[in-house]
């Protein structure tokens, strides 16, 4: 427990130190903090920030970074949206909710700069309220299974903030899973590891392994080995050797039989074991799981089609195509918050599952993609 409270206290008088010659830092460490709770705590905090850069603003802090110019004309890009969208109300309703993109890089441009130890210490101390996260939601689960006798209580996230799952379905177990590697790396990145950067980067590694998302897992897991081969002193030694090894590693992957025939499993036939979850939870028994290949493939479906995740991304790939298959949908994109529309549109056209009483239907759902989606509302420049 001394242990504890000496480095509580040291965190505590470092903060206060930093923050004296630079209040901002103080908020912009908040904000960081609070990016994995609820929104008005973190726009309450952003509102600080900018009353304490404003407070704290001197002329010789202005920047005129060009990279803080390329949000400001992502938003402007979205503001003129409006005025060729498909759905204006839907485009309006979505534009104050990307105010950030206005609001961050200003800050940034007025406030005192950061130097590069400040940098260093905002990410240290953002990785250990990810590890307090990463305890909290540990405890949380343990106690769970014990009252609910689950297992799914260790894993994803849930539906609400009452059901099975690791962390609540508002957080994101994928939104999570970013935020622990950031942590993650943080640790296991030191030069000099100690045992309980040791211990907390297995701690990470684990956490990130239980929240299940494949994708990040695996760009992890890529990640990880990277840095080990190519990065870490250790790598410095033996690049040539590892190099070797990383190629032998690759080609042993793409050749061994049982994981190539799991994918075109994946590919070729509907299988209940998918590589992903299910976009819609709790489906009736005996529902038809499409492939990636029927996704892409197929011109119409049934109500008894339902999309394992990876190929219901397939599919929206599929729609984005035929959206952007316009010339000024493809320069000017069909507005902000506006593609809903055209793929509920296209999703009766189609034949998908359209919902009933209990669960919603698959015309509801968004591109499930960021990249795409910005193409499709905002066009190529957007993109």
């Amino acid at each position: 427990m001394t242990n504890i409270y000496n480095f509580l206290n040291n965190v505590f008088l470092d903060i206060k130190k930093e923050s004296s010659s630079n209040l901002p830092f103080l908020f912009t460490l908040l904000l960081l903090i609070t990016i994995p709770l609820l929104n008005a705590i973190n726009n309450i905090v952003l509102i600080l920030l900018i009353l304490s850069t404003i407070f704290t603003f001197k002329k010789s802090n202005f920047s005129r970074s060009y990279i803080l110019f390329l949000p400001l004309a992502l938003f402007l890009l979205m503001v003129l949206s409006y005025f060729w969208s498909i759905d204006k109300p839907a485009t309006l309703n979505a534009i104050p909710k990307e105010i950030v993109l206005l609001l961050l890089p200003l800050v940034f441009m007025l406030m005192p700069k950061f130097g590069t130890n400040q940098k260093e210490k905002l990410i240290q101390y953002f990785s250990y309220s990810i590890v307090i996260l990463v305890i909290y939601y540990l405890i949380r689960a343990i106690i769970r299974f014990f009252v609910l006798n689950d297992s799914r209580v260790f894993f994803y996230h849930g539906e609400n903030e009452f059901d099975y799952g690791l962390v609540p379905k508002l957080l994101n177990a994928i939104h999570v899973s970013v935020f622990v590697s950031i942590a993650f790396f943080h640790f296991f990145t030191k030069k000099a590891l100690s045992n309980v950067d040791i211990f907390l980067s297995f701690l990470l590694f684990g956490f990130i392994v239980l929240l299940s998302s494949k994708n990040i897992i695996i760009t992890f897991i890529f990640l990880v080995a990277v840095y080990y081969f190519f990065v870490s002193k250790a790598a410095h030694k033996m690049r040539l050797r590892n190099l070797i090894l990383v190629g032998l590693i690759v080609g042993f992957l793409i050749s061994f039989g049982k994981i190539k025939e799991r994918f075109e499993l994946e590919f070729l036939t509907n299988t209940h074991k998918s590589l992903s979850s299910n976009v819609i939870k709790d489906l009736p028994q005996g529902v038809h799981n499409l492939s990636i290949k029927e996704a892409w493939t197929n011109e119409s479906f049934t109500p008894n089609d339902f999309f394992p995740g990876t190929a219901f991304r397939v599919y929206q790939f599929r729609m984005f195509l035929k959206v952007i298959n316009n010339k000024n949908v493809f320069l000017k994109g069909l507005g902000l918050n506006a593609s809903q529309s055209k793929l509920e549109e296209l999703g009766i056209k189609n034949n998908v599952f359209l919902g009933n009483e209990n669960t919603e239907g698959y015309q509801t759902k968004n591109f499930h993609n960021q990249y795409i989606q910005n193409f499709a509302e905002l066009g190529i420049f957007g993109f």
